[in-house]
């Protein structure tokens, strides 16, 4: 494992991002107009997160939420009335976390791993689920792929935790191939496979 987890993780990182963002950038340019065209606002929704050993940094994702204040933190589910309509469609296929790859590329975070927290659920995390901050988060992970937003946060912990104990270059191909599964089929087919033993 700590071959992979010391050097060979970042490597593989790297280098898909110097592949996948020259191609993705006439996609980024055609889902920037849409958002645009959508709804008033910014392209892009940015947010403070914990990274590898608590330090913080800006996330980066395609706004896909109506640009305005508001009163509550909750999670948003399908049509919620916040959303907006091209919104929807990047949240269901996930292409609104497409920007993250400049984090991944920036060192910020990994193509795999724990989900970044948010800096106020660092004094939600106890002496074990705190070791979720021992990696870089990732841009999917084992909790994504098992439910995400249809887990408690203790539960998605859980997951954190087991991916920093079995971290594997098998696991991540694993996790990522399984995340294509979730982005055809919903997170509810994530929670499937995992119970089917597919992971």
């Amino acid at each position: 494992m700590r071959p992979y987890h010391d050097g060979l993780k970042r490597v593989l990182d790297m280098t898909v991002c110097w592949t996948a963002l020259p191609l993705l950038l006439p996609f980024f340019l055609g889902v920037a107009l849409l958002i645009l065209m959508d709804s008033k606002g910014p392209v892009f929704f940015e947010q403070e997160r914990l990274g590898r050993k608590g330090t913080r940094f800006h996330l980066l994702k395609f706004r896909t939420m109506y640009d305005r204040p508001r009163m509550h933190n909750r999670e948003i589910y399908g049509r919620d009335a916040e959303v907006t309509r091209i919104g929807y469609f990047l949240r269901r296929l996930k292409l609104d976390e497409l920007p993250q790859l400049w984090n991944v590329l920036k060192g910020d975070m990994s193509l795999v791993g724990p989900r970044p927290a948010l800096p106020a659920q660092a004094l939600q995390l106890d002496a074990e689920t705190i070791r979720r901050l021992d990696v870089r988060p990732g841009l999917t992970g084992l909790a994504q792929i098992s439910g995400n937003i249809y887990l408690p946060w203790s539960e998605r912990w859980k997951y954190d935790i087991l991916y920093v104990h079995t971290i594997s270059l098998r696991r991540d191909i694993a996790i990522l191939l399984q995340t294509f599964r979730v982005i055809v089929f919903g997170e509810h087919a994530g929670q499937a496979g995992i119970q089917q033993g597919n992971l």
